[in-house]
């Protein structure tokens, strides 16, 4: 039964109904907790997990009425957290004049009252004014770190340390923070050391913001991450996301005037009129109401075309940093492993670093965590048993590509692979519950979505809980087949530019959101800032293809090059020669070219000529131009029925998946303008030449004449 709608709510707006629907069963977490307690723990804790704000609520409403809504929007998103559920409303008289910790929290801190943090109780029918909830998965230190985090008191009296009252600052992340501790240490050495009350790396947040504000803060981060701050001496809140886009995060308008933040759409999408996605490396300001871009890197603000020579040594030693930077944990994990370029380097690396690890000895959380898994055959395995090797996941219908080309790669870099097969008729059951958790209609996120989630439901069943993935590749390196047309080096980086740009709404949400609906977080070392930062400024000249051309070795320039070439290595190779030049397959085609026919089949079964015929009338915004963009359409329609949250997802064509740019790179991309790769004559298995991307369109039309005529006569 729905919570009193109390706050934020724009149902008079729209004919009642469906509200999106609950997860399964199996992916909600343990009962609610009213509140949470904080324990001292030694190592990080912040990860993956889900998170909610509202503030500015209306005057009047109640510390149980916002309690109620509090709860009710995050139990939504607990399939992101599952392992445990903080909640902390706040009242209205906050401000410097009010220290210390409400009435509730004292007995658990044995602190002082009066932080202007709600405390339930008697106090129910008192105004709260801002609420803040965490829906957690524990990756590190599972058994601690409860959030919202709030700031530790500083003794204000020692030299060299920051001034901080208990608690007046509060924060509620989703990610993590890489370099943390040197950010303690920078804090240090400049006159602002800060004791942390917990072990998570996201508190660095706090005394970050306290000493450099909200942006440069950011600045500073290297990461995945989004989080909502409040500050209780000033009554400011905002909040921010990571660089691309790497954890997911939304913003909504309520009617009321309140403001509402949160990890996925379902949490908010019946509370607000306005809603977007939140854009990465931008942060929310409550005082100007507006965003504020604080990732700005050279790449994206130079004005000419980067010139830089392609090392391709530093190349090559930038990513093995970022792939490292990934590998900490306390809890089973391993990598997604398709047998494709990215990810077969992303398993590699990641295999070398452990053998160097146990080669030196040395114990760190990456080869050392705690609990159980069970494997395939229902064996329980001790964590350190099964992390004495590193494992490998792959997922395809019988005999596709990506199966045996992972097969291949797995055997070459020593993991113990996990192949896992799927039907077609699986991918289809799912699709309804892909779009619900996704949150999109996109037709190639959807396709490729869907046997990633399959997958990470069989992974985190056998007790896994992180995998590094290689998503970013292509969007930095100009891997997509279509990139073979492109005209010359200011096309390419311009069009890479608006491509890593959107990550957020496709790839990024794809690989976040189909492994946390399981409660199975992915981490991308692809996307790393500083691998940005040197891939990009490269010569996009370097980047061009020319696959008729071979280098000195022998090897045709085909996509891709230069991070092939960098891990060309022959005297200790990464990869057998077949993976490591191996031509760029698409996720939704790898796992069997079957796969995209199915679904293709099934839309022409489900949607009717006429009903596609006037798709324009029934969804004026972002037109479905398929049958099968209309069948995902009609589904997240029926889950998410709000014209807000169709704008999540922009307009607009694309091959193989390109922006509208490159549609005029080549004559023949206007009519083939399908999202597989298979639309670009360059591939192995291309699509026949008479392939029509608008031959559902025309044989609507052709129906919808025939009627006509037929009822006329």
């Amino acid at each position: 039964r729905e919570a009193p709608s109390v706050v934020c709510t724009h149902r008079k707006q729209h004919a009642p109904r469906a509200a999106p629907r609950a997860p399964p069963p199996s992916t909600r977490g343990p009962r609610d907790s009213s509140f949470f307690f904080v324990q001292p723990v030694t190592t990080t804790t912040c990860k993956m997990c889900g998170i909610l704000g509202i503030f500015d609520c209306p005057e009047g409403t109640t510390q149980s009425e916002l309690r109620a809504k509090l709860i009710d929007c995050a139990r939504r998103i607990r399939h992101r957290g599952p392992d445990w559920s903080g909640y902390q409303l706040f009242c209205k008289n906050i401000g410097p004049q009010k220290t210390g910790v409400s009435v509730v929290l004292a007995a658990s801190l044995g602190m002082g009252a009066g932080l202007g943090m709600a405390s339930g109780g008697a106090d129910a029918r008192e105004p709260a004014m801002h609420a803040i909830a965490h829906e957690r998965l524990a990756i590190v230190d599972p058994e601690s770190g409860a959030q919202p985090l709030w700031a530790a008191a500083q003794d204000s009296g020692v030299p060299g340390v920051l001034e901080m009252a208990e608690g007046e600052i509060v924060v509620a992340a989703n990610g993590e923070i890489y370099n943390y501790k040197e950010l303690y240490a920078k804090l240090a050495a400049e006159g602002a050391a800060y004791t942390p009350r917990t072990g998570s790396d996201c508190e660095v947040l706090i005394p970050l913001y306290r000493k450099y504000g909200l942006e440069a803060a950011c600045a500073m981060l290297r990461g995945m991450f989004s989080f909502v701050i409040f500050d209780r001496r000033t009554g400011f809140y905002g909040a921010a996301r990571d660089h691309v886009g790497i954890t997911s995060l939304y913003i909504g308008w309520g009617v009321d005037g309140s403001f509402w933040f949160s990890s996925e759409l379902k949490a908010i999408a019946r509370d607000c009129a306005r809603l977007e996605q939140f854009p990465p490396g931008n942060c929310w300001r409550s005082d100007s109401k507006e965003y504020v871009q604080w990732y700005q890197p050279t790449w994206l603000t130079r004005t000419s075309l980067p010139d830089a020579p392609c090392d391709l040594a530093k190349l090559r030693d930038v990513f093995e940093t970022a792939v490292e930077r990934r590998m900490m944990s306390d809890v089973p994990w391993g990598v997604l492993l398709s047998g494709g370029l990215d990810s077969s380097l992303v398993a590699s690396v990641a295999q070398r670093i452990l053998n160097r690890y146990k080669a030196s000895g040395q114990t760190t959380a990456a080869t050392k965590a705690s609990g159980e898994v069970t494997t395939a055959g229902g064996e329980s395995q001790s964590t350190d048993r099964w992390m004495a090797r590193l494992h490998s996941f792959s997922v395809g219908l019988v005999g596709s590509p990506d199966l045996a080309a992972a097969a291949k790669a797995a055997e070459f870099i020593g993991t113990v692979h996990h192949p896992y097969t799927f039907t077609l008729q699986e991918g289809l059951d799912a699709l309804a519950e892909v779009i619900y958790h996704l949150e999109t209609y996109d037709v190639t996120t959807i396709r490729a979505a869907t046997p990633m989630f399959l997958m990470s439901r069989k992974i985190k069943a056998m007790g896994v809980k992180m995998v590094l993935s290689g998503e970013g590749a292509d969007e930095i390196l100009a891997g997509y087949l279509y990139f073979h047309k492109a005209p010359n080096k200011a096309e390419l980086h311009a069009e890479l530019k608006d491509k890593i740009a959107q990550l957020y709404i496709y790839d990024c949400l794809r690989a976040n959101k189909a492994t946390m609906a399981w409660g199975l977080e992915a981490r991308v070392p692809f996307l790393d800032q500083d691998y940005l930062e040197v891939a990009m400024n490269i010569d996009p000249a370097a980047k061009l293809i020319q696959a008729r051309e071979h280098d000195a070795d022998g090897k045709r320039k085909i996509e891709k090059y230069i991070m092939r070439k960098a891990f060309d290595t022959p005297d200790q190779p990464y990869l057998p020669e077949s993976i490591l030049w191996r031509q760029k397959e698409q996720f939704s085609d790898g796992v069997g070219y079957g796969w995209i026919d199915c679904l293709r089949d099934h839309a022409e079964k489900h949607v009717t000529d006429q009903q596609f015929a006037v798709a324009k009338h029934r969804f004026p915004y972002n037109t479905p131009r398929t049958k099968e963009a209309y069948y995902y359409r009609n589904i997240f329609d029926g889950l998410f029925p709000s014209a807000a949250a169709a704008e999540t997802i922009p307009e607009g064509r694309s091959i193989a998946c390109s922006t509208e740019r490159a549609l005029s790179w080549d004559e023949s991309f206007a009519s083939r303008a399908d999202q597989s790769g298979r639309s670009v004559g360059v591939h192995v298995s291309a699509y026949d030449a008479d392939f029509d991307v608008d031959a559902d369109k025309k044989k609507a039309d052709v129906s919808t004449k025939t009627t006509q005529h037929a009822a006329v006569h």
